[in-house]
C-alpha cells in the first residue's frame, strides 16, 4: 500500500507543477469579466433589437389599418361619384337647375357653312317628375269649395327659363392629326 501512496504523491506532484495554484486565479479574473461583459452586451443588444422590431411591427399594423380605412373611404367616394354620374341623376339635377334638353344640334363647317337646322331648346315636362304636393293640395281645396291658389310658374317654362344657345363649335372628329 505504500507503493500506491508514493505513486499518488508522485502524480499529485507532477500535476501541482503543471497547474500552479497562486498566480493562476489572478489571471482568470479578467477573462471571466470579459466573458460576463460580452454576454451582458449581447443580451442588451438583443433586447434593443427586439424592442425596435416590436416598434416597427406596431407602426406597420397602424399603417395597414390606416390603409384599410382610406381604401374604404375611397370606395365610398367612388360609389358617390358613380351615383351622381348616372344618367337619371344627371337629368334630375339638370332639371332642378332649370336646364332643358337641347334639340337637334347644328354644326359649323370649317368653311363657315351651317350643317343641320338650329332649333331653340324648349322645356318639355319630365316623364319621371313626381306630382307636386301643391297640385294635390289645390285639388283637395277645390273640392271643399274654397278658392284654389294661383299656379306658380314652373322654372322650366320657356318664358322664364333661358334657352340654351345652339353650339357654335363643331364636334371634334378623329382625323388622326
Amino acid at each position: 500500500m505504500t507503493g500506491t501512496a508514493e505513486q499518488m504523491k508522485g502524480r499529485a506532484g507532477r500535476l501541482a507543477r503543471l497547474m500552479p495554484s497562486g498566480p493562476s486565479t489572478a489571471a482568470r479574473t479578467p477573462f471571466v469579466l470579459l466573458v460576463v461583459l460580452l454576454l451582458a452586451g449581447g443580451l442588451i443588444s438583443l433586447l434593443l433589437l427586439n424592442s425596435a422590431l416590436n416598434e416597427g411591427s406596431f407602426r406597420l399594423s397602424k399603417l395597414k389599418r390606416e390603409t384599410t380605412e382610406l381604401t374604404d373611404e375611397q370606395q365610398a367616394l367612388q360609389r358617390d361619384v358613380d351615383n351622381y354620374s348616372e344618367p337619371d341623376a344627371l337629368e334630375r339635377r339638370a332639371r332642378e337647375l332649370g336646364m332643358v334638353p337641347g334639340g337637334s344640334p347644328a354644326f359649323l363647317d370649317p368653311d363657315g357653312k351651317v350643317r343641320g337646322v338650329p332649333e331653340r331648346a324648349t322645356a318639355q315636362p319630365s316623364p319621371a317628375a313626381p306630382p307636386e304636393p301643391e297640385a294635390s293640395a289645390a285639388g283637395s281645396a277645390s273640392t271643399s269649395g274654397s278658392v284654389p291658389p294661383s299656379p306658380s310658374p314652373s322654372p322650366a317654362t320657356p318664358s322664364t327659363a333661358p334657352a340654351a344657345p345652339a353650339p357654335t363649335t363643331p364636334t371634334p372628329t378623329s382625323s388622326g392629326r
